[in-house]
């Protein structure tokens, strides 16, 4: 499935490089209309990053995403600084299809292992950011990329297989905002390794040609932010390489 994604600075459409706030490009001032336009073309399902919620919680902007998901004809998955129970709780309140969870997965493995056991796994999405090493270890990094946890992508998600994990947001660091293609063999391995999980691709997508490289990865989602974002290819031009916009 094709997962267009926004990311939201004080109600802007935005992108940062790598991660750095420092980097950031402006892009709308109307996250309705980029909603409204993806789904328009086709999308069935959209991808929304709380980068203020991100940064610091309480500057979560909770009432805007309320209002976008209200009017947006799409379930809407959401993340950015998911740390308590109650920021999984507001998201949900707020209309969130799923809520997206990164560090705090990895800092606090039993603690998100129970809210996946409250909300059912469905609800739940694992943000899984990895740097790959020259001897291809694969190590989450945490903190906005900041840091290395020093935990290990597999140990990760074999912590989160016995409660029902169920959707996982992959994303190769070093491709991030590069538009210079996907990690596929990162894919075939994870989707092959753990075929119970559902496999988001996220990084890297820069024309149509790296979409089509990523068929028969096993991959259950591509999100797509920048390419949208510079046209680089359409939506409904992603949808159609892809050849399925049902959900999942």
């Amino acid at each position: 499935m094709i997962i267009p994604a926004i990311d939201l600075i004080n109600g802007q459409v935005v992108r940062l490089y790598q991660g750095d706030y420092g980097q950031k490009t402006a892009y709308s001032d109307n996250p309705q209309a980029r909603f409204d336009d993806y789904v328009s073309q086709g999308a069935a399902q959209l991808h929304l990053v709380d980068l203020d919620g991100a940064k610091e919680t309480q500057a979560r902007q909770l009432t805007l995403i309320a209002q976008l998901l209200s009017a947006t004809e799409a379930p809407v998955q959401v993340g950015g600084g998911v740390r308590t129970e109650q920021d999984v709780a507001d998201l949900l309140a707020a209309g969130a299809s799923r809520v997206v969870i990164g560090s705090t997965a990895v800092k606090s493995p039993e603690l998100v292992a129970g809210w996946m056991e409250k909300y059912g796994p469905e609800r739940i999405v694992l943000a899984l950011d990895v740097n790959i090493d020259a001897q291809g270890n694969r190590h989450i990094a945490v903190a906005g990329w900041q840091e290395n946890s020093g935990v290990s992508l597999e140990a990760l998600i074999e912590r989160f297989l016995p409660v029902g994990l169920k959707h996982v947001l992959c994303t190769d660091i070093s491709r991030d905002g590069t538009l210079a293609g996907s990690n596929v063999a990162l894919y075939r391995d994870l989707c092959a390794r753990y075929p119970s999980v559902g496999f988001q691709a996220s990084g890297g997508i820069g024309g149509i040609e790296d979409i089509e490289a990523l068929k028969g990865s096993g991959v259950k989602g591509i999100i797509l932010g920048r390419a949208l974002l510079e046209g680089k290819f359409s939506v409904a031009d992603a949808i159609a390489c892809w050849g399925d916009n049902g959900a999942d």
